[in-house]
């Protein structure tokens, strides 16, 4: 099996100046590891962060290892319909934006809210991601061969769309939530391939997920702090687990493909093509998603059925 599916690591991305990469969440995680090493390929990258001081601490540690880094911050909650909206307009002035890599979310918080009211899970891991991709699809379009990197994770292997209560009126437990919107993110995923390989867009979709990755987004976890120190030998450090979100990015991705970790189980390794659950691929629940999606956010990606 090739590098294009097998094997690759951060030292297979090749040089990206000219491009500019958009990537949420980026202060820190994978979200900053793939920041790093894009920057360190030449490319521009732009860090869409909720909080500001925190983005510029990651530029400053960015630009010691790559003192020429292009870098900018860009004001960015995922939590907010309206700082999205806002989000893709200040994009709108960029020349060029050749990739979005939607990396930020939230895992397994108590139950709470996002500024419109969504449970915090499936508002900012689904309906975010899917809302800020829709708004930058016709800036997106204008750079032939651009890409959108949705971030998925092995949870949503268990995962189920809980039609009657999407927005945990009725009940809510972390993880069930938690991968329901990573299911989410995968059905969304499914849906935006198929209908933009109907479109004839030039623009193309890929995702992946990190394995089991120690980054502090399952600070919400009790005795996290242990728990990394007992499964740190079996886990990809933050760098390592950017390596299929890279390979989304930045490598010889195929459009609709998704990656992961390629060792034991996915949960460390270098990045190939990872295994979906069949009801990620399920076209009726995608293009329910989706259409529920668009009527949540009143955001219509303006794409063909």
């Amino acid at each position: 099996m090739s590098k294009t599916y097998s094997g690759f690591t951060e030292a297979d991305v090749s040089a990206q100046a000219g491009k500019c990469f958009v990537v949420t969440g980026a202060n820190s995680g994978l979200g900053f590891e793939a920041s790093r090493a894009l920057a360190a390929r030449g490319a521009r990258v732009i860090l869409a962060c909720r909080d500001e001081n925190k983005a510029h601490d990651a530029m400053r540690r960015i630009k010691q290892t790559t003192p020429g880094a292009d870098l900018r911050f860009l004001s960015y909650d995922q939590s907010d319909l309206d700082s999205i909206r806002h989000a893709a307009e200040e994009i709108e002035r960029e020349p060029r934006i050749d990739v979005l890599v939607n990396n930020a979310g939230v895992m397994i918080p108590p139950l709470m809210r996002t500024k419109q009211g969504f449970e915090l899970q499936f508002g900012v891991n689904h309906l975010g991601c899917f809302a800020f991709t829709s708004l930058l699809l016709p800036k997106l379009a204008a750079t032939h061969g651009s890409r959108v990197v949705v971030t998925a994770s092995l949870a949503h292997t268990s995962g189920r769309i809980d039609w009657d209560d999407l927005n945990a009126e009725k009940s809510y437990e972390r993880w069930p939530r938690y991968a329901m919107s990573k299911l989410a993110n995968l059905l969304y995923l499914f849906e935006l391939d198929r209908r933009l390989r109907i479109a004839g867009s030039s623009v193309t979709a890929a995702g992946c997920h990190p394995g089991f990755a120690t980054t502090d987004l399952g600070r919400h976890m009790p005795g996290i702090g242990i728990l990394w120190m007992l499964f740190r030998p079996f886990s990809n450090t933050p760098a390592m687990g950017a390596w299929p979100t890279l390979l989304a990015a930045a490598g010889p991705a195929a459009p609709g493909e998704y990656y992961g970790p390629q060792g034991f189980r996915e949960i460390k390794g270098s990045a190939g093509v990872a295994r979906r659950a069949h009801q990620a691929t399920d076209p009726e629940l995608a293009r329910r998603l989706w259409d529920v999606s668009i009527e949540m956010t009143d955001v219509d990606p303006c794409l063909p059925p």
